[in-house]
C-alpha cells in the first residue's frame, strides 16, 4: 500500500502533464509577444516624424538604418556594456520621441520646432493654458497623465532595448543574418529612391534629428550674440524727443493688438465671409461717422500663440521670433514706439492688458506712465474661457478711466491695448451687449454660463474654426463701436493682429501674415501713408503690400515726422 502511495506521489496525472505541457507553450507564447511589442516600440520610436501631418502607417513603414547599426554593433560587446549601453540608447530613444512630441504640438500650436535651449519655459504657459480653459483639475489630471506617460516611455524604450540586445547576443547567427538581410534592403531602397506615398522606405530619421538638433542649440546660442549687436543700432535710438512724432502732436494715439487675428480670418473660405461681411459693414459705418481707414499686411515674428513676440515686434522694430531675444530687449535700451511719444514729453501714456495677471515689469521697456491689468479694471463678471473679461467691457472701461478724461493741458495721449476674447480656445465667445449696460460686467453671467464649452470646441476643428471667425467678428465690431461712438477729430486708431491662429484653424501651411488698419477723421493723417498703398476700408486687399512686423515702427515714426538722430555702436 505505501509502495503504491509513493509510486502515486511520484507520477503525474493525465491532468498534471497537459498543465505542464501548456506553460512552456503558454511561456514562449507570451515571451514572443513581448519580444514583438518591443521590437515595434523601438521602431516606431526610431521613425516617428515631428509633424502630425507626416503622421500615418506610411511613416512607420521604413528600414530605419539605426536599427540595422544596432544589431550588429550590440551583441558584439560584452555583456555587462552591452546591457548598459542598450538601456542607455533606450533613454536617448525615449528623450528623441519626447522632443519629436514636442516638435509636432509646437509645429501644430506655434508653427515652429522647439528649441531645447530657450522653450522649457512656455510648458509652463502651456499648463497655465489648460487651467484657464478646462479648469484647474483636468490640467492637474493631463500634466500628472503626461508625466507619468513620459516615464513609462523612458522605461520600456529601455527594456525593450534590453530585450532585444539580449536576444540578438543569444542568436548571433540568426542575428548576423537578419542585419545583413535589412542592410542589403536599405542599400536598395536608399539607392533605387523608393518612397511609397512620398516616404523613403530607406530611414535615417534618429541620426538626422540628432543632427539637427545639435545645429538648431547652435545656431540658438550663436543667435543670441548677434542680435545683441542687431538690437545695438537703433536709427532712433538718440532722436532728441522734439523730432519724435511731430506730426502726431496733441493726438490721441491708440495702438490695439486684436488676439490671432490673421490672414486666415479675411481670406480663408470657411470662415472669412462673416469676417469679410463685418469688415465691410463696419468699413461703413465708421465712415458715416466721418473715419476713414487704410489697411495692409504685417508678417508676424510668431505664430499660433506667444503674442509678446508680436507685440514686441512691432514696437521694437526688431525680429523678436524667440524667448531669448525678447529677454534681451526687454533689458535693453532699445526705443520702444509707445517709449517714442514718452519721450517727447508731449504725450501721456497709458496701456490696458486685461490679459495681464501678475507682475508686468515690460511696463517700463515700453515706456507706459500707468497699466491697466486684469485686476484693475473692476470687472465683477465671468472669465471666458483664457479671456479674463470681454472687450466691450475692457474698451468701456478704457473709455472711463483713460480716453474719457482729458490729458494734462496741452498734452496728447498715446494708448495701448491688448484685446483678449479672440484667445484660443475660442469658447465661450461673447456677444455685444448694449454699451450703457455693461457695469460691472455681472450681466455677461448668463451669457457665459451658455455658450460653448472650451472642451467641446478644443476637440472639434470645425468648431473651433467656426467658434474663431466669431471671436474675431466680436472683437473688431468692439473695437469699431467703441471708435465710432467715443472716437474724436483728433482720435488716430491703430489696429493689428499679433499672429495666425493655430494651424488646426488656419492650415498646417498658411502664412504668418495678419491684418493691420490705421483709421483716422483727419485726412491729413492719411495722407502722410499715401506712399504705403495700403488699401482703403479694414479689408486688406489679397495683393496689398506685405511688409515684415519688425518694419512698422521705423516706417510709422518716419511717416509722422521723426528723423533718425545719430547711429550708434
Amino acid at each position: 500500500m505505501r509502495q503504491s502511495v509513493v509510486a502515486g506521489a511520484g507520477e503525474a496525472g493525465p491532468q498534471e502533464s497537459v498543465r505542464r505541457a501548456w506553460w512552456p507553450g503558454r511561456a514562449r507564447a507570451l515571451s514572443g509577444t513581448l519580444t514583438g511589442l518591443a521590437a515595434l516600440l523601438v521602431l516606431g520610436a526610431l521613425v516617428l516624424p515631428d509633424s502630425v501631418d507626416r503622421l500615418g502607417p506610411a511613416a512607420f513603414v521604413r528600414v530605419p538604418a539605426e536599427a540595422v547599426v544596432g544589431a550588429v554593433l550590440l551583441p558584439a560587446l560584452p555583456r555587462r556594456p552591452r546591457m548598459a549601453v542598450a538601456a542607455g540608447s533606450g533613454v536617448l530613444l525615449a528623450a528623441l520621441t519626447v522632443l519629436n512630441a514636442l516638435d509636432m504640438g509646437f509645429r501644430q500650436y506655434l508653427g515652429r520646432t522647439f528649441d531645447v535651449v530657450l522653450d522649457w519655459s512656455l510648458l509652463g504657459d502651456a499648463k497655465s493654458y489648460l487651467e484657464d480653459s478646462l479648469g484647474t483639475t483636468v490640467a492637474l489630471v493631463a500634466v500628472a497623465g503626461t508625466i507619468a506617460l513620459i516615464l513609462l516611455l523612458f522605461v520600456l524604450l529601455a527594456l525593450s532595448m534590453v530585450r532585444l540586445t539580449e536576444l540578438l547576443a543569444r542568436h548571433p547567427a540568426a542575428a548576423h543574418r537578419g542585419a545583413s538581410t535589412a542592410a542589403v534592403a536599405w542599400v536598395a531602397c536608399a539607392s533605387l529612391g523608393l518612397q511609397p506615398a512620398a516616404v523613403p522606405l530607406a530611414s535615417h530619421r534618429t541620426v538626422t534629428a540628432l543632427r539637427d538638433r545639435a545645429h538648431r542649440v547652435s545656431e540658438t546660442l550663436r543667435d543670441e550674440a548677434e542680435f545683441r549687436k542687431v538690437a545695438r543700432a537703433d536709427a532712433f535710438g538718440t532722436t532728441p524727443g522734439d523730432r519724435l512724432v511731430p506730426g502726431l502732436r496733441g493726438k490721441d494715439v491708440i495702438f490695439t493688438f486684436v488676439e490671432s487675428y490673421g490672414r486666415s480670418a479675411i481670406e480663408d473660405p470657411g470662415i472669412a465671409p462673416g469676417v469679410g461681411r463685418m469688415l465691410d459693414a463696419r468699413t461703413k459705418a465708421l465712415a458715416r461717422a466721418g473715419f476713414h481707414a487704410r489697411s495692409g499686411w504685417l508678417t508676424s515674428a510668431t505664430y499660433g500663440g506667444s503674442s509678446w513676440l508680436g507685440h514686441s515686434t512691432t514696437m521694437s522694430g526688431l525680429w523678436i521670433s524667440n524667448q531669448q531675444r525678447y529677454r534681451t530687449v526687454m533689458a535693453s535700451d532699445r526705443l520702444s514706439l509707445t517709449e517714442a511719444f514718452r519721450k517727447t514729453g508731449a504725450f501721456e501714456t497709458v496701456g490696458v492688458m486685461p490679459g495681464v495677471r501678475k507682475s508686468w515689469p515690460e511696463q517700463k521697456w515700453y515706456g507706459l506712465d500707468k497699466v491697466y491689468d486684469a485686476f484693475g479694471l473692476g470687472y465683477r463678471g465671468p472669465r471666458f474661457s483664457w479671456s479674463t473679461m470681454p472687450d466691450q467691457y475692457a474698451l468701456q472701461q478704457y473709455q472711463e478711466r483713460v480716453h474719457g478724461k482729458r490729458p494734462a493741458a496741452g498734452k496728447g495721449r498715446l494708448s495701448l491695448l491688448i484685446l483678449t476674447s479672440s484667445h484660443q480656445p475660442w469658447a465661450p465667445v461673447p456677444r455685444m451687449v448694449d454699451w450703457d449696460r455693461l457695469g460691472d460686467g455681472s450681466a455677461f453671467r448668463a451669457m457665459e454660463a451658455t455658450g460653448s464649452k472650451a472642451a467641446d470646441v478644443i476637440a472639434d476643428t470645425a468648431k473651433s474654426r467656426a467658434e474663431y471667425g466669431r471671436s474675431i467678428r466680436y472683437s473688431v465690431t468692439a473695437l469699431t463701436e467703441w471708435l465710432e461712438r467715443y472716437g474724436t477729430k483728433d482720435t488716430v486708431l491703430v489696429f493689428l493682429g499679433d499672429h495666425q491662429p493655430i494651424a488646426r484653424v488656419s492650415g498646417t501651411h498658411a502664412s504668418r501674415d495678419v491684418p493691420v488698419s490705421l483709421v483716422a477723421k483727419d485726412p491729413g493723417l492719411l495722407d502722410r501713408i499715401d506712399g504705403w498703398h495700403w488699401t482703403d476700408g479694414l479689408r486688406p486687399a489679397r495683393d496689398a503690400p506685405v511688409w515684415k512686423m519688425s518694419a512698422f515702427r521705423d516706417r510709422f515714426l518716419t511717416a509722422y515726422g521723426s528723423t533718425p538722430g545719430p547711429g550708434r555702436n
